[in-house]
């Protein structure tokens, strides 16, 4: 059980802060359907693919070169079970204290594109998004709702390439464009730090919480099971982000907008 006041201080925190980070992990898109584990993996938890293989050997970057086939295989058919979520009241409430707090940044793990759709600017998709393909021969690179009436694996209308995903898969180096305004963001001063739905296993996602720490600056993590940052941080919700961000939002400041 979350100690008494707990939700009520967050509420506090994120009103008195100018540039909070909020780091989002699978967790958050577990009520829209999506499963958590390896973010969009979680069709193949425990088991191997049809193909005999785990899914990390299935989504890896070397698969993509040697056997797109196989890579676009398996990424479709999660796409296909992924199709049709939409933000749910978590997204939503990050996207509303983003209004108010400009200086406000998401940095999330999911490659869903839900943040974007609920509304949230200020991101950072450390692992990209599925909804972005790009060529691999050529500069070429297009938005797709979804995979529904796409050829797999898809051809690059301009060049004949192969078209991918915009994702990092399994063995692949982060993008140095999200690196670097991650960067930037701890940089120019984050006043708070928000792990939501994370495991935090990840060095990268991890770090600014205790980064956070040391400096002296709040954390608070949401997430009802124990992960790699709950011993270090401040404040713990034991709720799953559906629950607890909306209630957050409507206790700051009796869940009007700051002046």
């Amino acid at each position: 059980m979350k100690p008494p006041g707990t939700l009520d201080t967050v509420a506090h925190l994120i009103d008195q802060a100018r540039a909070p980070l909020f780091i989002t992990g699978a967790g958050i898109s577990a009520d829209s359907g999506l499963p958590t584990y390896r973010g969009i993996g979680g069709l193949y938890h425990e088991r191997l693919t049809d193909d005999g293989l785990t899914i990390e050997e299935a989504l890896s970057g070397a698969m993509m070169e040697e056997r797109p086939d196989i890579a676009w295989k398996y990424i479709a058919e999660i796409e296909a079970n992924c199709r049709g979520a939409t933000p749910n009241a978590a997204h939503r409430a990050i996207a509303a204290l983003e209004r108010d707090h400009p200086g406000l940044c998401v940095l999330t793990q999911n490659v869903d594109g839900l943040h974007a759709e609920a509304g949230s600017r200020n991101l950072i998709e450390i692992h990209g998004t599925v909804h972005r393909l790009r060529c691999v021969e050529c500069p070429h690179s297009r938005r797709v709702p979804d995979f529904s009436e796409m050829r797999i694996p898809p051809e690059c209308p301009v060049c004949g390439g192969l078209m991918r995903p915009d994702v990092v898969l399994f063995g692949e180096m982060l993008p140095e464009d999200a690196v670097a305004r991650l960067e930037a963001v701890l940089s120019n001063g984050v006043d708070l730090v928000v792990s939501i739905g994370t495991s935090s296993v990840f060095p990268y996602i991890a770090g600014p919480v205790w980064w956070a720490r040391q400096a002296g600056i709040p954390t608070v993590e949401i997430n009802p099971g124990d992960t790699e940052v709950s011993i270090i941080v401040e404040h713990r919700v034991r709720m799953r982000a559906v629950e607890a961000l909306p209630e957050i939002l409507r206790r700051r400041s009796g869940g009007q907008p700051r002046s």
